[in-house]
């Protein structure tokens, strides 16, 4: 966890809400549980199951705001190596997701006999393989997990901006390249909201949903600009222009979030937090979690399903419990996950071991 002077409350806010609607989702949209949920609280079921999938646009649109927050802090010209970024990436996206998929694997074989259907078959070494490189829906293979698309999208769009911010930097030698990259990045994102985010075929690549991921780049690099409140008006022109020619609900949930996030940024730099300092540390600990919550909450859902499709006839509300405990358990899980698995990923580079290798 980071030190509480470099954390972001507004950051924390929207990662913690947006991973509690997602594990919410799939809790509603996957076996008895949901079976139990909707008989319970419909309304309520209808809509998390309907909607909440739709909180991944606010991760996209935090990840391209630290993105380039992380990239080009001031605005400057990208300095570290194109390699090196991506080979980071790659691995801290990675080795958490291979680890929770092997969770996932595991919790199938023991749920086989009372949950079958949930159960991958003929699970081939290709499969295994294209999932390790993150390349499963671009090869064409069933995902074995929920949210598997998200964890490969995310380094296609890091490798977008990353790529863009290479091209400012070494396209130009002006002065001027230094807002050549996140004028670069503002036109990929307006021909991903004018075009490619239109095309549904497309969802399987950066460019379908890199007009959320640009989005939130282009909300830091504004907030470090005189004229942020005009460019943010261009800004929500522009993509309010796309979505009358075409309405998406996804891209208007980006596009609040975008909104939402330049104000609460304004605010935080006025001296004005949104919420109490003493708030801070609680919204740290619920937002660092949040992708070990992320990827380990599929496969305790596995095994509490399988459970509660033990007690054939179980009332609603039993299933309601058993809802609130699946999801009070994947919440407790995660904090260790993120201790041992995910936090040490960050810090692993096997090639630290081949120092020529890594020099070549």
């Amino acid at each position: 966890m980071s030190t509480p002077s470099r954390r972001l409350p507004h950051i924390d806010a929207l990662k913690a809400i947006a991973a509690q609607v997602i594990v919410l989702h799939h809790l509603v949209s996957y076996g008895p549980i949901a079976r139990a949920a909707h008989a319970a609280l419909p309304l309520l079921a209808d809509a998390m199951h309907q909607y909440g999938r739709m909180a991944v646009q606010v991760f996209l649109v935090v990840g391209g705001y630290l993105s380039a927050r992380g990239l080009s802090p001031r605005g400057g010209a990208m300095q570290a190596r194109v390699p090196e970024l991506l080979w980071r990436r790659y691995l801290r996206l990675t080795l958490p997701f291979l680890a929770a998929l092997m969770l996932t694997l595991g919790a199938c074989g023991l749920i086989a006999s009372s949950w079958p259907e949930m159960v991958p078959t003929d699970i081939s070494v290709g499969q295994l393989l294209a999932h390790a490189l993150l390349l499963h829906d671009v090869l064409g293979y069933e995902a074995l997990t929920v949210g598997a698309w998200y964890v490969a999208i995310d380094l296609q769009l890091f490798a977008v901006l990353v790529g863009l911010l290479w091209l400012a930097r070494r396209g130009w030698r002006h002065p001027s390249r230094l807002v050549v990259g996140p004028l670069l990045v503002a036109a990929a994102a307006l021909a991903s909201a004018f075009v490619f985010n239109r095309d549904a075929t497309l969802d399987a690549y950066a460019p379908y949903f890199f007009a959320s991921y640009g989005l939130g780049a282009m909300v830091h690099w504004l907030g470090l600009w005189r004229h942020r409140r005009a460019g943010l008006v261009l800004l929500a022109v522009a993509f309010g222009a796309a979505l009358w020619l075409d309405w998406r609900d996804r891209l208007a949930l980006a596009l609040a979030t975008a909104l939402w996030l330049a104000w609460a940024e304004a605010r935080q730099q006025q001296g004005r937090p949104l919420l109490p300092q003493r708030w801070n540390a609680t919204l740290a600990g619920w937002a660092t979690p949040s992708y070990a919550l992320f990827l380990l909450h599929f496969p305790v859902l596995l095994l509490t399903n399988a459970l509660l499709a033990h007690f054939d006839g179980a009332s609603p509300a039993v299933g309601v419990l058993m809802l609130v405990a699946t999801w009070a358990l994947a919440n407790w899980l995660a904090r260790p996950f993120h201790r041992w698995v995910e936090a040490p990923a960050a810090r692993f580079d096997p090639l630290a071991w081949l120092p020529r290798l890594r020099t070549a």
